[in-house]
């Protein structure tokens, strides 16, 4: 880990590294935090009658902090598990609405989904376990024990909270591992898994609106509450679902209707005649030795052609790399999987034995998933 403290244009502040994943701060972070100290101090007089008004409001922000902290391991759970399958994890988000490890591929297995899931709640239930061993040998007074016990119940209110069976919760995600498993399909078990998010969030407002019916002393704050979480809930569910159909390969579609023809030509071709003979086909460069300069780009190609048009060809090739290689023979799902993850604008597509078949640029794909969905 490292300590070094900067920001992130769109993820927050950089509090550390884990394992080479940034952790960041978001800015509602310190939003849902404020709303924290000024909903919990009035409520420490509770457990500390002789609590002053300063002693209730360090309490309350040492709540805040230890709801952040439980937060922080829960993701640190799901962070390890994901590096030790091999799956890479972009970086890990604490925001107003709790966090968020930002997984880069899709888990190819469901017990992988599964085992990703379950580790988050996993680590808040021992913590929680871990702090109520604690109480067991401390009178129940003073700061020191109350403390422990907000940690106990940050751990608990986090396990349980994401436990709820619906997507975007770790409850959906672990949902949609089981039916998966059992009818080997992602997209049923996301499916299922939707269904469970808005159920949650429709359940989450029938309980505020109960407060509100039965005249609940916290009537007010629970309206708040659920609603905001029912709508992370409800729109994190459909923004999983969209996902889940911009990843799927309709049925009937074939990847050969997609690819561009492939054309191969010289490196040291004149850029203009490589722009002319390549007629929406795609291009790829090769060298005297008989090694893959890369694709021809047929935008830098353009560029380079309005300068110099007898330039070789090769100063227009975009790089050949093994994660913008397809086999022809990839299931569907994978090859849209891999597109997304690639920061690549065409694919060279090969056959069984390394010889290029095609050429598939990401707006052909786009358009044929939209075309058959």
């Amino acid at each position: 880990m490292s300590t070094t403290w900067t920001s992130d244009r769109d993820g927050g502040l950089l509090l550390f590294r884990f394992r080479g994943v940034p952790v960041l701060l978001s800015p509602s972070w310190w939003i849902g935090s404020v709303a924290v100290i000024v909903l919990y101090a009035p409520l420490v007089n509770r457990f500390l009658p002789e609590a002053t008004a300063v002693v209730s409001i360090l309490l309350a922000a040492a709540f805040a902090i230890l709801l952040g902290a439980s937060v922080l391991a829960h993701e640190l759970g799901h962070c390890v598990v994901a590096l030790r399958l091999g799956i890479p994890v972009r970086r890990l988000r604490l925001f107003l609405l709790g966090g968020l490890a930002e997984i880069t591929r899709t888990p190819r297995r469901p017990a992988h989904e599964g085992v990703i899931a379950a580790a988050g709640p996993a680590v808040s239930a021992v913590l929680a376990g871990l702090c109520g061993f604690v109480l067991v040998f401390m009178p129940a007074e003073g700061p020191v024990w109350l403390l422990v016990l907000e940690c106990a119940v940050a751990n608990v209110a986090v396990a349980v909270f994401n436990l709820l069976p619906g997507l975007p919760l770790d409850g959906g995600r672990m949902l949609r591992a089981g039916v998966w498993a059992v009818f080997g399909e992602r997209g049923t078990g996301t499916r299922a898994a939707v269904v469970g998010g808005w159920l949650v969030a429709g359940l989450l407002m029938l309980w505020a609106l109960w407060g509100l019916a039965t005249d609940s002393p916290d009537r007010w704050l629970r309206l708040g509450v659920c609603a905001l979480t029912a709508w992370f809930v409800a729109s994190g569910a459909r923004g999983e679902l969209a996902a889940d159909q911009r990843r799927s390969w309709p049925e009937g579609l074939v990847l050969a209707d997609l690819t561009r023809p492939i054309l191969q030509l010289p490196a040291e071709s004149p850029v203009a005649d490589a722009l002319a003979a390549a007629a929406g086909r795609g291009v790829v460069l090769v060298r005297a030795d008989g090694v893959a300069a890369g694709l021809l780009d047929p935008y830098a190609a353009e560029r380079l052609a309005e300068r110099n048009p007898m330039a070789p060809a090769e100063q227009a090739a975009e790089p050949i790399r093994p994660e913008s290689v397809l086999l022809d023979s990839e299931p569907g799902e994978d090859i849209v999987e891999r597109v997304q993850e690639t920061a690549a604008w065409q694919f060279l597509v090969v056959d069984h034995d390394g010889r290029p078949a095609g050429v598939l640029r990401r707006e052909d794909l786009r358009a044929g998933l939209t075309g058959h969905h």
